[in-house]
């Protein structure tokens, strides 16, 4: 268990998520914390089996795998998961368009989420764009942050849902908005409720003004998790209150920003 004496703890964090582009992934092994996240970013950024062997000796890993994608595909080519170590968990989404190509995108969620679950009956669900089929797996579900993440989660608790709900929230730990919208400004950015009301061509990052830096500084609080400790600690707080099982936090200042 982590110590209240971690940046981790404080903030109340459950898990931390990692991008292969941004780090090396390996470093979350002197991470004070228990399960690590790792997001897919493209074959090419695929962790190595032997680095993901030793990080599962530290720490509870969970890789994000494309259900739909050529290597993870249980109904076609699973030849990335045939050199998994047994170790690794898996986080089961559809795939982000970005991600696949015209083949892959077309393929259907539902039966390879299916199959999926089958052969790993412990792994997540990510839910975006694939909501409805998620729920209806009943496995952990992994909900991006937004808001209408808590009155969503209270709803499902009211309705008798009793399954794990993990969160992936943003994670930003300074109160200095122009690093927070130069942190997840793009982010919040490509959100559609706040793409909509975005002024034209405007920037995102901390040279926005105006109105598009009130409009980005309120989503950011809305779409992610930013502040001081105290203020971290209070969001997270809301979230388990509301029904959250786990919060996953993306360091999106860079894992050191995390690490002490």
């Amino acid at each position: 268990m982590l110590t209240t004496s971690t940046t981790l703890a404080r903030v109340g964090l459950d898990a931390i998520a990692l991008k292969p582009t941004e780090c090396d992934v390996s470093a979350a092994a002197s991470m004070p914390i228990e399960t690590v996240a790792i997001d897919y970013e493209g074959r090419e950024h695929f962790p190595d089996p032997d680095v993901l062997a030793d990080l599962a000796d530290e720490t509870d890993v969970r890789l994000t795998t494309p259900v739909r994608a050529d290597g993870f595909d249980p109904l076609g080519d699973a030849s990335l998961l045939a050199d998994l170590p047994e170790s690794i968990g898996r986080v089961l989404v559809a795939g982000h368009p970005a991600y696949l190509s015209e083949e892959e995108r077309a393929r259907a969620v539902a039966p390879r989420l299916g199959d999926a679950l089958a052969d790993d009956p412990d792994a997540w669900v990510g839910t975006e764009s694939v909501e409805r089929v998620a729920m209806a797996t009943g496995a952990t579900q992994y909900d991006l942050l937004s808001r209408s993440t808590p009155r969503e989660l209270r709803a499902l608790r009211a309705a008798g849902f009793a399954g794990e709900i993990a969160v992936y929230a943003p994670t930003v730990l300074t109160d200095d908005e122009d690093a927070v919208l130069d942190a997840v400004g793009a982010y919040v950015a490509r959100r559609r409720p706040v793409a909509a009301v975005l002024p034209d061509g405007a920037p995102t990052d901390s040279s926005a003004t105006g109105r598009a830096r009130d409009v980005l500084l309120e989503a950011a609080r809305e779409y992610a998790v930013v502040g001081t400790e105290d203020e971290l600690r209070a969001q997270t707080d809301a979230l388990h209150e509301a029904g959250a099982t786990t919060i996953v936090g993306y360091p999106a200042r860079g894992i050191e920003s995390l690490r002490s």
